[in-house]
């Protein structure tokens, strides 16, 4: 439930704040007044994209918030818990979008992404925008409406898994196939290319290596000569640093023997005489080992410039040469076995194929189901709605392919898209006698308002999403039917909270909280505000709904008649 609404410096709204309650939410206001505003508004709870326009003019950024009664919502809890948010009864969602281009979502002060947003507000939610009606006419949404009805999500997220890795292995055969000629009038140059790198056979990071023992073998003499001076300044002669450094120690030691504070000193020349030691040893080691072979030097040299060759053919580094040698290597074998291969993923895509069909039969079979509970839900909606003998069909086709394409069912080819081998219509009958007809070409504009909301009634009853939102859901009604939509909200709210803008008298009547939104002047700027109507007030407002601009006692006391029935 929707416990709050807080929006700040969006379109004409500089800021207001609205506690709805359970039940009917109804919200009226003259047109142009913001109601949509505040739908719009609503929607960026849901995840909806912003642009920086909705910033109202003046201001740095729009802030829109919403408290969510969520307590019992365990899918909630569940997806929050998977993204490190913190989970309470009371569920904020803050939306804030700056001028400077920002658009930052929190939930419960935690800083998120936008796509968990939407997610969460798919789990609260479901807005009927002001034009949503017009998608029944469009005969590919009415897959998506029976689905949503159906409870064979499951199968369905497993459907699309498999047949994408279909699209993906048979996007890979085309281009397979595509690329057999180059591939094999490439082969003969692939292989002197093989044979020229392999003739090298390079290994990674050698070029460096090989550069740092030249430096070393081309310097041998300097080397040698280099190391051999050292060792005999620090140990091989009389005056030798060891030497020296000998008796120092002798004479610390005397002195120590009569002042015992060169006791430090004396530990010192211990530790210089180990340090020499050492390093007399490591130079006179490194000095056996020099070698002065001119062929290894020459075999490195000719080793270093092959490998640089190879490195201004092939992409200027080691590494270039070992990965393009992996890429023709591959290149190659597959012209050696192009036939093997194309085998190979042809039996692939065939396997898949049978398995996507066995999901899209299974899939097939679930949405007949749902579409004769959506057939029983409806035409009882619609007989509320004043529709007396409605006849109401879903139609579930699928077509066979023409060629060995689509997926395999019952060892047929058939059509098959993302959703499913189906294909979806609604077909509907308003009048005693007449025979089904498809819902797009026959409906009025007041019986689609009907349809969708004895859709949503039925979906709603099926799934229990929290919260309802109706923009304008009554389009193309009015009188003794707008009566009866009023009352179908009514009892919709018995199972959600409903929030819906109208304009009709007959619907506001049966709100359990009733908002009027409006325009006023305010420091030579236009600004929308709603609030809360009381009982006295909302009679006012259902009577200026009735009689528009000049209220009457006459539509005084049909607003009061119009109250008392809902009661």
């Amino acid at each position: 439930m929707l416990k709050s609404f807080e929006v700040k410096d969006y379109a004409l709204i500089e800021h207001i704040s609205v506690e709805f309650g359970s039940g009917l939410n109804i919200i009226t206001g003259e047109t142009g007044a913001g109601k949509s505003i505040l739908i719009d508004a609503m929607s960026l709870l849901l995840g909806e994209r912003a642009s920086t326009e909705v910033v109202r003019k003046g201001a740095q950024k729009s802030v829109v918030e919403g408290i969510f009664y969520v307590k019992a919502n365990k899918k909630v809890k569940s997806l929050l818990e998977e993204n490190d948010v913190d989970f309470s009864d009371e569920l904020i969602i803050r939306r804030e979008i700056s001028l400077k281009g920002s658009n930052r979502c929190f939930i419960n002060d935690t800083p998120v992404n936008l796509n968990l947003v939407k997610d969460i507000g798919n789990l609260l939610v479901d807005l009927h925008g002001q034009h949503e009606h017009q998608s029944l006419l469009r005969t590919e949404t009415h897959i998506d409406y029976l689905d949503e009805f159906g409870d064979y999500q499951g199968i369905l997220l497993q459907y699309k898994k498999i047949y994408s890795e279909l699209l993906n292995k048979e996007n890979e055969l085309t281009k397979l196939q595509g690329k057999e000629n180059s591939i094999k009038e490439k082969k003969d140059f692939y292989s002197f290319q093989i044979k020229e790198i392999d003739n090298v056979s390079p290994q990674e990071d050698e070029d460096d290596k090989l550069i740092k023992e030249l430096k070393i073998l081309e310097n041998s003499e300097k080397l040698a000569e280099l190391t051999s001076e050292i060792y005999q300044l620090l140990y091989e002669t009389d005056s030798s640093i060891q030497s020296v450094l000998g008796k120092v120690k002798t004479l610390l030691q005397k002195l120590n023997d009569i002042d015992k504070s060169f006791a430090d000193s004396l530990n010192e020349s211990d530790s210089a005489l180990a340090q020499i030691q050492d390093i007399s040893n490591y130079v006179r080691s490194y000095n056996s080992k020099i070698n002065l072979d001119q062929e290894e030097v020459e075999g490195k040299r000719e080793r270093l410039g092959a490998i640089n060759l190879l490195k201004k053919k092939y992409g200027g580094s080691v590494k270039s040469i070992l990965d393009y040698r992996k890429k023709i290597g591959e290149e190659f074998e597959l012209a050696e076995n192009f036939s093997e291969k194309i085998n190979e993923l042809s039996k692939n895509i065939f396997e898949l194929r049978r398995n996507v069909g066995i999901l899209a039969k299974s899939l097939s079979r679930k949405r007949e189901q749902a579409a004769k509970l959506v057939k029983k839900g409806i035409e009882e909606t619609l007989k509320e709605l004043g529709i007396q003998e409605p006849q109401f069909k879903t139609k579930v086709i699928n077509d066979q392919s023409e060629k060995e394409s689509g997926v395999i069912v019952d060892g047929k080819f058939i059509k098959a898209t993302s959703k499913g081998i189906d294909e979806v219509e609604f077909f509907i009958s308003t009048n005693p006698g007449e025979e089904l007809k498809p819902l797009a070409k026959v409906a009025s504009g007041g019986e689609v308002s009907r349809i969708m909301l004895s859709l949503k009634s039925t979906l709603a009853k099926n799934d229990k999403l929290p919260l309802l939102i109706f923009d304008e859901i009554d389009v193309g009604v009015s009188g003794r039917i707008a009566q009866k939509v009023g009352k179908t909200l009514k009892n919709l709210s018995a199972y959600h909270q409903v929030i819906s803008i109208t304009h009709l008298p007959q619907i506001a009547s049966q709100a359990d909280h009733h908002f009027s939104i409006e325009k006023i002047a305010q420091n030579e700027r236009v600004i929308s505000s709603i609030k809360k109507l009381p009982q006295s007030e909302r009679i006012t407002e259902i009577a200026r709904l009735l009689s528009g601009e000049k209220v009457t006692a006459a539509s005084l006391k049909s607003a009061r008649e119009l109250i008392s029935q809902r009661e």
